[in-house]
C-alpha cells in the first residue's frame, strides 16, 4: 500500500471517528463557554489538545482561578496513557520510517486513532494514521467552538446522548481484534474486568487516584503479562511498506 493509498484509507476510516468528535466536542464547548473563551479561542485549543479528558480538567481548573502549575499537572496526568499509546505504535513501524514520521505520528495519536493505527495490518504506514487525524481533528474543533456559539440552547440531556456514538464506535474498534487473537480478547476482557474491580474499591476512592492514573498502571500490567504469557511471534518473510 502506497502512501496515497494509506492517507485515503486513512480518511475513511477516521470519518465515523469524527463524527463521534463532534457531538462529544460539542458538549465540551458548554465548559468551554464557562471559561468565557471565545469561538476561536476554543477552536484553537481544541485543535492542538484533542483530549476530551484533559480539557474538561483544564477548564474545570480555569473555572476555579487555578494557577499555571496546576493547570500543567492536570494536563500531563490526564494525558499521560498517551505516552503508552505512541510507544506502543513505535513497534508497527517499519525500520526505515524517519523520526519526522514517527514524531509526527506521535502528535495525531488519540485513544480512537491509537485504535485504528494498532489495528492496522502488518507495518504501520505513517500517512494512515495521517489520514485519520486529517479528517477527525478538524472536527473535532469545531464541535468545541459549535459548542461554544450555541451556549445553553440545547438541552444538556440531548448532547450527553449524542456522546453515546462515540464510545459505541471505540467498541467496534476492538471487536475484530479481539476476534481474530485470543491472547486481544482475554487482554480486553480482563481490562473491562479490572477496571470495573479498582475502581469499585474503597482504598482507590480514599486516595483519590485519577482515572488515568489507574489506566496507565493496568494497561501496563495486563500487556506485561500477556507479553509474558504469549510473545508476539516474529514475522516471517518480507512485508509490504509504502
Amino acid at each position: 500500500m502506497d502512501n496515497k493509498q494509506a492517507f485515503t484509507k486513512g480518511l475513511r476510516h477516521g470519518l465515523p471517528i469524527a463524527m463521534g468528535y463532534f457531538a462529544v466536542a460539542f458538549s465540551l464547548g458548554f465548559m468551554a463557554k464557562k471559561c468565557t473563551l471565545t469561538p476561536i479561542q476554543g477552536f484553537i485549543g481544541s485543535f492542538f489538545t484533542r483530549a476530551s479528558a484533559g480539557e474538561y480538567g483544564v477548564y474545570t481548573l480555569v473555572v476555579q482561578d487555578a494557577g499555571y502549575l496546576s493547570v500543567v499537572i492536570m494536563s500531563l496526568i490526564t494525558n499521560l496513557r498517551y505516552l503508552l499509546m505512541s510507544t506502543a505504535l513505535t513497534q508497527k513501524f517499519s525500520p526505515d520510517t524517519s523520526l519526522i514520521k514517527r514524531i509526527l505520528t506521535g502528535c495525531c495519536v488519540t485513544d480512537e486513532i491509537f485504535g485504528i493505527s494498532i489495528a492496522f495490518p502488518e507495518h504501520l504506514n505513517p500517512y494512515y494514521t495521517f489520514g485519520a487525524f486529517t479528517i477527525s481533528t478538524p472536527l473535532w474543533a469545531l464541535g468545541t467552538m459549535s459548542g461554544i456559539i450555541a451556549g445553553s440552547v440545547l438541552p444538556s440531556r440531548a448532547v450527553s446522548a449524542l456522546s453515546v456514538a462515540l464510545y459505541g464506535m471505540f467498541i467496534a474498534i476492538i471487536i475484530p481484534p479481539s476476534k481474530k487473537d485470543k491472547a486481544v480478547a482475554a487482554a480486553v476482557a480482563a481490562s473491562f474486568l479490572l477496571s470495573w474491580l479498582v475502581r469499585s474499591l474503597d482504598v482507590i476512592r480514599q486516595f483519590k487516584i485519577s482515572s488515568g492514573t489507574i489506566t496507565i498502571v493496568l494497561t501496563i500490567m495486563i500487556s506485561a503479562v500477556v507479553a509474558l504469557i504469549k510473545p508476539k511471534e516474529p514475522e516471517k518473510g518480507p512485508t509490504a511498506q509504502e
